[in-house]
């Protein structure tokens, strides 16, 4: 496979520093894969294969991916680099969100044909991790997350399921995304939650004042996923038709007629900050989220070595007090985070 072009970018001359993530320590900043296989236009598995074997090398070694992401492509695909490299890389993956209806226990919405299901029963989970566990080629996952909360079962049900793949082997630690704060706590309390995702960026603050920081207080990894505002805050989005044809980005409120235009004026914000340190818009965005906490590890996603490079110098910027200030005063978007279909599955 040959090699591409690239640059080093500056601060990326040694490896990363590392954040504690259970009782393992990974690089400050992850990567999330999603895009590589699933939602955004312009993938490529040569290229995005590249930027895996390329992440570790760097010391982005805190990989995350899904079952529904591609169907199961994406956890192929990794799959292929983690075959030679296993050791080296701390892998996520998640459950829950049904992409396989023919797997699900929730026969009532399968019948009606419901648009999305989340499963989070026992019997739907133990069929979950088999499956990822053979795409991904690998005998046990790091930390296994359930994608979204299933409202039809407690989350002490879903919770004592998972635990019971930790006691197999099959998984090392549990973790859950876009739980809300009492939904974290009494699933803390069946089994140690090790690491929380959610949406979290200067586009989206929803759980700055309550999971953010219960996760501290339990000892609990906070992991924001879109931490660039779905690429928004890079300022490489520049209008609407930017999105390929097939990018998921075009159904999302808030890239949609008259808000993109208004909420460009973040990019704005974000860009003034840049401009004054020398550095790019996205890495003052990343250093923004890794500014709220130790127990914080952005996962920003890219198939682009060259974004990559970037996303993983940005922790070597640093916000003085009057800059944090500065970006936090920034107002919030316009619109919601998702289209209202999904927005009923992040209740948590």
């Amino acid at each position: 496979m040959s090699r591409p072009n690239w640059a080093p970018h500056k601060g990326i001359g040694k490896k990363m520093k590392q954040r504690a993530i259970g009782n393992d320590q990974v690089g400050e900043i992850g990567l999330g894969c999603m895009g590589m296989s699933f939602a955004y236009s312009g993938g490529n598995d040569e290229e995005s294969l590249e930027v895996l074997g390329r992440s570790i090398d760097l010391g982005c070694n805190f990989w995350d991916t899904a079952d529904m992401y591609g169907a199961g492509k994406n956890e192929i695909l990794l799959s292929k680099v983690l075959s030679g490299r296993r050791s080296e890389v701390f892998l996520a993956t998640k459950f829950a969100n049904v992409y396989d209806r023919s797997l699900t226990s929730h026969q009532d919405l399968v019948a009606n044909g419901a648009p999305y299901i989340v499963d989070g029963t026992p019997e739907y989970i133990r069929k979950c991790v088999d499956k990822s566990l053979e795409r991904l080629g690998i005998d046990q996952i790091d930390l296994y997350y359930q994608h979204r909360v299933d409202p039809r079962t407690p989350i002490e049900e879903t919770v004592g399921a998972m635990a019971e793949l930790v006691k197999q082997g099959k998984v090392r630690y549990l973790g859950l995304s876009e739980a809300k704060e009492q939904t974290v706590r009494r699933a803390h309390a069946v089994h140690p939650i090790t690491a929380v995702q959610s949406e979290f960026s200067l586009w989206t603050r929803d759980f700055q004042n309550d999971v953010i920081p219960a996760c501290k207080e339990l000892g609990i990894a906070f992991v924001p996923y879109s931490p660039l505002g779905r690429g928004f805050l890079t300022g490489e989005i520049k209008k609407f038709d930017d999105l390929g044809a097939d990018d998921w980005r075009r159904t999302n409120p808030r890239f949609a007629g008259e808000n993109f235009d208004l909420n460009y004026r973040i990019v704005d914000a974000v860009k003034a900050v840049a401009e004054r340190k020398q550095v790019k818009p996205g890495q003052i965005a990343l250093a923004w989220v890794l500014a709220h906490g130790h127990h914080i590890i952005p996962i920003p996603g890219t198939k682009r070595i060259g974004y990559l490079q970037e996303n993983i110098a940005a922790a070597e910027v640093r916000l003085t007090a009057a800059e944090m200030e500065e970006l936090s005063a920034i107002q919030p978007p316009v619109g919601p985070r998702y289209p209202e279909i999904s927005m009923a599955l992040v209740a948590g």
